[in-house]
């Protein structure tokens, strides 16, 4: 999936508090081997999002939203007539996807599909790996979670993957081997326990390893407290907001000493869940407004729970890879003035999707919408200017806010 979603899953339509924002890092830290199939490898990592985004705050990303919205009409025509001639509906909806020049309007598998919405969950079965495709199509390991079956099993960064199962994957898709690692439902059943067996290379060493799936949990959220000039703070660093994170960040600020500074990291942040967004917004905001949104023209308003802890010290950090739910969050506490944001101009998506099933099973997620932030301000396109602008010296810089503030560090 190229891009952020937001979507109301057809099982749950009609329900408001399920709307998320989905975006490319969340399928990104998908690729992760054993966790779920992605769609074309284009524009994916937050890396990449960090490399195309601005980092003056006076000028915003080189992106756009381009392109007309797609005629989901035509997108459904397209894959039903394809399933009548006996062609693959998901290919026909993704080529009028693509003429269409929208680049957050996506469409996946059915199985691509069940994955993402697995992810989101904050738990999925597999090996704990990550790959991506090298030099010469070889597929080298590019991270390994640690505590996994591949940790246990002596896989390091930096390894290559020749064979899963015997097959070799020298030049396949990442989407491919990601499927086959996690069990799919094409390569067999992906639950706990069940086998796959990986070809391994390092340097001239080759070896043979088979590994048993089991159910990993998505940390994405980490909190520590770091000590610096000013004193100890405490730093919530934030992934991917899938299920749980909300209540992880809201425990967060409660166990915070009392009068110690919040470090809210935002950067590299890929967005995930709205709910959790605006569960994490609800940890630094009596009520009101978090957001709005558009839906076809009806403007819909997501607001905060009552009750969160409006005086502790509060700063953001974002940058580039700052994407959609997450860009959601740091634009409502910095417009209600409940933060400082210390970085980079944000990663710039603000476009609501919303899926439909098409007729071989396949799912087209279509762009319906805009989001903006609580005084109004759009975020597709543009992005969220820091208050203040930092690089690598994020948070240095960020101390001295805290300083200025009167407290936390």
């Amino acid at each position: 999936m190229p891009g952020p979603t937001m979507f109301v899953p057809q099982r749950r339509a009609g329900r408001a508090a399920a709307l998320t924002l989905v975006f490319v890092g969340v399928l990104a830290t998908g690729a992760a081997a054993g966790s779920w199939a992605t769609g074309p490898q284009d524009a994916r990592t937050p890396a990449r999002h960090r490399e195309a985004s601005g980092s003056d705050a006076d000028h915003p990303p080189p992106h756009a939203a381009l392109g007309a919205p797609v005629d989901d009409r035509a997108v459904e025509a397209a894959a039903q007539q394809a399933v009548a001639d006996g062609k693959s509906g998901s290919a026909a909806a993704s080529e009028v996807v693509s003429r269409s020049g929208d680049r957050w309007s996506s469409v996946y598998t059915a199985a691509e599909y069940e994955g993402f919405e697995r992810a989101l969950d904050g738990a999925y079965v597999g090996v704990g790996l990550s790959a991506r495709r090298g030099s010469g199509g070889r597929m080298e390991i590019e991270e390994v979670r640690p505590g996994s079956p591949a940790a246990r099993a002596g896989i390091t960064a930096g390894d290559r993957l020749r064979t899963v199962d015997g097959d070799d994957v020298t030049g396949r898709p990442v989407t491919d081997v990601v499927a086959r690692l996690r069990g799919d439902k094409a390569w067999g059943a992906g639950r706990p326990g069940t086998p796959v067996r990986l070809g391994l290379q390092r340097g001239s060493r080759a070896w043979e390893r088979t590994l048993l799936r089991e159910r990993l949990v998505t940390e994405s959220v980490v909190v520590d407290r770091p000590d610096g000039p000013g004193g100890p703070l405490t730093r919530i660093r934030v992934g991917p907001l899938v299920k749980g994170a909300g209540a992880r960040i809201r425990d967060a600020v409660q166990e915070a000493e009392p009068g110690e500074g919040i470090l809210l990291d935002l950067r590299g942040s890929p967005g995930g869940l709205v709910s959790e967004a605006v569960s994490a917004a609800s940890a630094f905001l009596d009520g009101g407004v978090v957001a709005t949104y558009d839906l076809r023209g009806r403007r819909c308003v997501l607001r905060a729970e009552r009750g969160g802890d409006t005086r502790r010290p509060l700063v953001v950090l974002v940058d580039g890879g700052t994407m959609s739910a997450a860009e959601l969050l740091a634009g409502a506490l910095q417009d209600r003035g409940r933060a400082v944001l210390v970085g980079s101009r944000t990663f710039g998506k603000g476009s609501v999707q919303m899926p439909s099933r098409l007729a071989d099973g396949s799912v087209a997620e279509l762009t319906v919408g805009h989001y903006r932030t609580p005084d109004g301000h759009a975020v597709d396109g543009v992005g969220i200017a820091p208050d203040v602008i930092a690089q690598d010296d994020a948070e240095e810089r960020a101390r001295t806010v805290f300083a200025g503030l009167g407290g936390g560090a």
